[in-house]
């Protein structure tokens, strides 16, 4: 089990874990500090680490960006203390989300003639929408059919967000962060492209439970070749925490609590 869990969605965005519920699921789980990285929404913290309940919560966020060839990746910001700069980008985002949720949700509720009955707030995403459509009881659909036929890139329902540039993205988190690094660097479409942005990060999320076989070359040529630091955790979006992370010794080189 790792000692540090440094990536973990709550209720503030699209996890299913409250806040305040955090330290309960970390002991569950064995873990002894947890980054709390809710998509685009800072952290009601009053320091980048706070101690709740003998778990050390860092305030974290995970904001989507895309670089100039078109590529979209997801940077993690550990260690927040907001500027301005950040909180205004975060409304503006959080403003786009609102907008976004309710036009998904008055499509689906068009297409398949139903009232999701979904109320629209502040860290809504597509999971939302999803698990709505999944508990109607009008509906066969379950949490994946949604993504699968209605919701997904492409699909009948889908409706893009705004997101900032990278340099955007970069700069707002290096002005705020403590380490800015690339979350799941073998998810995305192209591994290879996004790597590449790397070169302007602190870290790579090395640790990441991807569910599959991956190889772990690219991540560390990439390290050796950027002098990256690695992060990792479990992107946990329900209440079980420490499917991937951090050994004691790991953590603290990433220099958090300095």
């Amino acid at each position: 089990m790792p000692y540090a869990d440094l990536h973990v969605h709550t209720t503030r965005s699209d996890g299913t874990l409250d806040l305040e519920a955090v330290p309960a699921a970390a002991h569950e789980a064995g873990v002894r500090v947890v980054a709390i990285t809710d998509h685009d929404r800072l952290q009601p913290f009053s320091e980048p680490t706070v101690e709740r309940d003998g778990v050390t919560l860092v305030s974290g966020i995970e904001l989507r960006v895309e670089a100039a060839d078109g590529t979209r990746v997801d940077l993690l910001g550990h260690g927040v203390s907001p500027t301005a700069g950040l909180e205004r980008c975060c409304g503006r985002i959080q403003r786009n989300r609102r907008e976004r949720g309710r036009a998904i949700a008055d499509r689906v509720e068009d297409r398949l003639g139903i009232d999701l009955d979904l109320a629209i707030e502040d860290g809504v995403g597509r999971p939302h929408v999803a698990r709505a459509v999944a508990a109607h009881p009008e509906t066969a659909l379950d949490y994946q059919d949604a993504f699968d036929d209605l919701i997904g890139d492409g699909c009948p329902c889908y409706v893009p967000r705004e997101i900032p540039s990278f340099e955007r993205g970069v700069a707002l988190l290096k002005g705020a962060c403590t380490l800015v690094s690339l979350a799941h660097p073998l998810r995305y479409r192209d591994p290879a492209a996004a790597l590449a942005l790397t070169a302007d990060l602190d870290a790579l999320e090395y640790h990441y439970p991807y569910g599959r076989t991956v190889e772990t070359a690219p991540l560390e040529r990439a390290i050796d070749r950027h002098g990256l630091q690695i992060t990792g955790g479990s992107d946990a979006h329900g209440t079980r925490l420490g499917r991937a992370g951090l050994t004691r010794a790991e953590f603290q080189r990433l220099g958090l609590l300095e």
